[in-house]
């Protein structure tokens, strides 16, 4: 899967070649409008997140800057994060604003060091001051570098890991690489934790999108190998199966996907709930994805939508006033940038 930014030779035993039963779900209305142009000529933006008054801070992964970016579509530089290494799928990728950002300031970055993936916490004031590596090591590599970063309901720091292209380490528990990991805003293993570590769960391949129902539950967006990419609900502890299985398995030693596509259909990379659903954004399938959840949380059919017409779209983010949006990722070295990419939308679910 060269073309989708995530490609490795298949796994052993690839699961079974059918889609999880969608749930019985009540139909909802594709969004509203067109999607609306609020930046462009930027540089494959990669993660999206906002401050408490509306503006969003982007990052932009292969130049390693950080944007601001306002809901009217003025975008100024914050920062230029010198000790970002930009290679091949590595550079300056996830962001995340503290919950408590009113009192504390502190805003939070995953990228690719000279050595490994960090994630490195700044006090924020229109510029990044105070930089403190919170957490390295995270093993780098030219692929699958992981990157996503969010805070979740129960105010700890989450983030997702690649196998960097070295399948074995995905099941080790003594490796940061292919898991999803939650963590104190200092670092240390939140409370809880399965495995006294920052390890939540393992067996991933590459995980680039976390999201958050109402009701607190946890999903994630992975890429595939060589035949289904997935949507998983996510559990304490839980081992998703890479690389003794991609896509459903039937298993008992892993959780199975809630949704599944063929690799040409998605690469599935940034998710955002809003609107009763997920809606994931798709690298080599050139279009979002709507997955609306049943009230226990399980996924009914999935609706594509934009088939094409922006090319790879990578980032997806709630904006706090219900909006959402989205990132192009066509200056990524897999796309055919327009005159105006890479952009970034707002739409209205």
């Amino acid at each position: 899967m060269l073309a989708a930014g995530c490609s490795s030779p298949s796994a052993e035993r690839v699961g079974t070649a059918r889609t999880p039963a969608p749930a019985s779900s009540p139909s909802q209305a594709p969004p509203t409008g067109e999607p609306r142009v609020l930046a462009k000529n930027l540089a494959v933006p990669w993660g999206i997140a906002f401050l408490p008054g509306g503006d969003a801070l982007v990052t932009e992964r292969d130049t390693a800057r950080l944007l601001r970016v306002t809901p009217a579509g003025e975008v100024s530089e914050v920062a230029k994060i010198d000790e970002a290494r930009p290679d091949g799928e590595g550079g300056l990728m996830g962001v995340a604003v503290s919950p408590r950002f009113t009192e504390d300031g502190s805003v939070f970055l995953y990228y690719t060091a000279a050595d490994d993936n960090r994630i490195v916490r700044y006090r924020y004031d229109r510029t990044l001051t105070d930089a403190t590596v919170i957490l390295d090591g995270i093993p780098k590599g030219f692929i699958h570098n992981g990157g996503g970063l969010a805070f979740g309901p129960d105010g700890h720091l989450y983030a997702t890991t690649g196998e960097v292209g070295d399948r074995r380490l995905s099941q080790s528990r003594d490796s940061l690489a292919g898991k999803i990991l939650r963590m104190t805003a200092d670092g240390a293993p939140a409370p809880g934790n399965p495995f006294r570590n920052v390890i939540w769960s393992y067996g991933h391949r590459n995980v680039q999108g976390l999201a958050w129902d109402p009701s607190g539950r946890l999903y994630a967006s992975e890429f595939g190998s060589s035949a289904f990419d997935e949507v998983n609900l996510i559990e304490k502890g839980g081992n998703y199966g890479w690389p003794e299985v991609e896509g459903v398995g039937d298993d008992s030693r892993f959780i199975d996907p809630i949704v599944t596509w063929s690799t040409s259909e998605a690469s599935p990379s940034g998710m955002a709930y809003a609107g009763g659903s997920l809606w994931v954004a798709a690298l080599r399938g050139q279009r979002l994805w709507r997955v609306p959840l049943a009230p226990d949380g399980a996924a009914g059919e999935a609706a594509s939508l934009f088939d094409g017409r922006y090319g790879r779209l990578r980032a997806v983010a709630a904006a706090p006033g219900g909006s959402l949006w989205l990132g192009t990722s066509n200056k990524d070295g897999r796309g055919s940038p327009e005159s105006d990419d890479d952009r970034v939308f707002t739409l209205t679910p």
